[in-house]
């Protein structure tokens, strides 16, 4: 049975945050609200955790292309490849904000992930993602619960969600409602930006 945890984005409540951030610590699974769609997400150091969502979304885990969701930009040298000023002037425009932005991985990413060659970052504008990443002490890694083939109002209504996830994961935080829009994607890895999906964040703000 999940939890269902009313949080306010405005003023979320300190202890409602270290409760989930412990449900994290111990491998359980948690869906929350972004600056887009809810995600659904686990600590990145938690392998067995992060096998449970990889077979929820039926994919392999080494080659699911999961987002690491970060706090800010000061701890993005702990999986990306140095960037150059161009590009750190792009993510430093856009975020936080509703894009997802591929970069070149390096070497300390967690062993699951080794042989990636990229890695999806995103810094959400949305409180409550960032001070769990941020009381965490690392990134979580992340997918939506976006469906898609249907805008359905199960990916926005937090209760309705629980419903549906009740068996799958621990806690669906209740953010309010969300969007059922998913971020822009935009790979930073080669030697042009290229736009992979056009979603709630203009690429025109931060690439014109």
């Amino acid at each position: 049975m999940a939890q269902l945890i009313r949080i306010y984005e405005e003023n979320p409540d300190a202890r409602a945050i270290k409760k989930i951030v412990d449900i994290l610590r111990d491998g359980g699974l948690v869906i929350y609200p972004t600056d887009s769609v809810y995600g659904l997400g686990c600590d990145i150091t938690n392998t067995k955790a992060l096998e449970q969502i990889a077979r929820i979304k039926g994919v392999k885990l080494e080659k699911a292309n999961f987002s690491f969701i970060c706090a800010d930009l000061s701890n993005l040298s702990d999986y990306v490849r140095q960037i150059d000023t161009p590009t750190f002037k792009i993510l430093k425009k856009a975020l936080p904000g509703p894009y997802t932005f591929v970069l070149p991985g390096n070497n300390n990413l967690p062993r699951i992930f080794k042989k990636k060659k990229t890695v999806g970052i995103r810094v959400p504008d949305n409180a409550i993602a960032r001070l769990l990443v941020e009381q965490l002490g690392n990134p979580i890694v992340s997918t939506s619960i976006y469906d898609e083939d249907e805008v359905i109002e199960y990916t926005t209504d937090p209760e309705l969600i629980r419903e549906k996830w009740d068996k799958l994961v621990d806690v669906v935080i209740d953010g309010g409602y969300g969007d059922n829009v998913p971020t822009t994607v935009i790979d930073l890895s080669g030697d042009t930006p290229e736009v992979i999906r056009e979603g709630k964040g203009d690429p025109d703000l931060i690439l014109g």
